[in-house]
């Protein structure tokens, strides 16, 4: 008995053993990452994706990383910086689109979408609103895995992605709509704030998550009065928490909303939508009974829109004016500082990376985390993204199912 015993417990012992041997075998082939980081060739699009100290980083873990030629000059970048931070500078794009891991700040555009290779990871931005089917057709036809950094999510349930560009975006628009009050751009010359005997300026702010907090701080920074709406009591005693004053807080109620609006000298739009459009708060008829020369800065023209009357516009031709009432609705406002921008983009896109070599690859890190694949759109070519999916009548791939018979 005490034979069988011995033997059984070295059975035991094996089995035990045998997913862990396993499991270091596979980390073991992997070996470092090969990135590519292209220059952003979509209009006005001023970041990059790895900074020179990101670059640094990946290098000393044991990863390449192929950087093309001029990639950082719009966020003030120069070769010679990545190239001492451990980069190949390289001329060609095609070169760098050779690269398995391709990272960019926004989704390629044609011509980038033409030398992608058969079976490498996409990694950017997405724009799921935005995005055209032909150039989802065609990343499905050559089996990339693509991951949209918006919907990227951290261990904590947050994205960090959206959180960094959101402080950004929502300090901006302040500032911008104090452009836009000025007579320098030809606005009703009313200064943003106020001084002692003028009472101060008015500003609505609509969503209370990241972009309304930091919209909120700086205008209460230059002394106006700010109104806060949102549709969750929970998001508005979060910012209120986080402001530290008081100021006026309201659920979106119609009436509410349209008895602010008529008063406000600024609206920013600050809603985002958790998958798909942001939902439209304020109607034409709301904008219609603005006050002539206010200004509206939808913060959310990035998913659609939160204001009926917004219409996609471009930092060369940011606004126009409808109902009396001036609209700058500029997709990708943190671009307008691409370099403080990039640095926050950089710190998230370099951990990512880093995981992901720490895991083996993307397809290892996708099954070990599975916060991560909200963010996978595309795997080895199937579509997994629900809105998607929905919106170009695709049928969709469930990514939990997927990762399973792979490994």
């Amino acid at each position: 008995m005490s034979g069988q015993r011995s033997g059984f417990s070295e059975l035991a012992k094996k089995a035990i053993l045998q997913p862990q041997e396993q499991m270091v075998e596979v980390r073991k082939r992997a070996g470092g990452l090969r990135i590519g980081v292209p220059k952003e060739i979509a209009v006005q699009e001023n970041r990059i994706a790895l900074t020179p100290q990101a670059v640094h980083l990946l290098v000393a873990h044991g990863h390449e990383v192929w950087v093309e030629t001029g990639a950082g000059l719009n966020s003030k970048f120069t070769d010679h910086d990545f190239s001492e931070a451990g980069a190949l500078v390289v001329e060609d794009a095609q070169r760098v689109y050779s690269c398995p891991y391709v990272v960019k700040v926004a989704f390629p555009t044609t011509p980038e979408l033409d030398i992608l290779q058969q079976g490498q990871t996409l990694i950017s931005t997405l724009h799921a609103p935005l995005a055209d089917k032909s150039a989802i057709d065609q990343l499905m036809r050559k089996k990339i895995t693509a991951i949209g950094m918006e919907m990227l999510k951290d261990e904590t349930g947050g994205y960090p992605v959206v959180q960094s560009m959101s402080e950004i975006a929502g300090g901006a628009s302040i500032l911008i709509a104090s452009e836009y009050l000025s007579n320098i751009k030809h606005g009703k010359g009313v200064m943003l704030g106020g001084i002692s005997g003028i009472p101060p300026s008015e500003i609505v702010v609509i969503g209370a998550g990241t972009v309304g907090q930091y919209a909120a701080r700086a205008a209460l920074g230059l002394g106006a009065t700010v109104k806060v709406f949102d549709n969750s009591v929970t998001r508005l005693k979060r910012l209120l928490n986080g402001l530290h004053a008081p100021i006026f807080t309201s659920i979106a109620h119609p009436k509410v909303l349209i008895n602010a609006l008529r008063t406000a000298d600024v609206v920013i739009g600050a809603v985002r939508a958790v998958k798909g459009r942001a939902p439209v708060l304020v109607t034409e008829e709301m904008v219609m009974g603005m006050k002539p020369g206010s200004v509206i800065v939808d913060v959310s023209i990035d998913h659609g829109g939160c204001v009926e009357t917004s219409e996609v516009t471009n930092h060369q031709s940011p606004v126009f004016e409808k109902h009396g009432v001036i609209h700058y609705c500029v997709t990708n406002i943190p671009s307008r500082v691409g370099r403080t921008a990039s640095y926050a983009l950089s710190n998230v896109y370099a951990s990512f990376l880093l995981d992901i070599g720490r895991a083996g690859g993307v397809k290892n890190h996708i099954w070990e985390r599975e916060y991560v694949r909200e963010s996978v759109y595309l795997f080895q070519g199937m579509l997994t993204n629900d809105f998607l999916g929905e919106k170009f009548g695709i049928p969709v791939k469930d990514i939990n199912l997927l990762i399973a018979s792979l490994l």
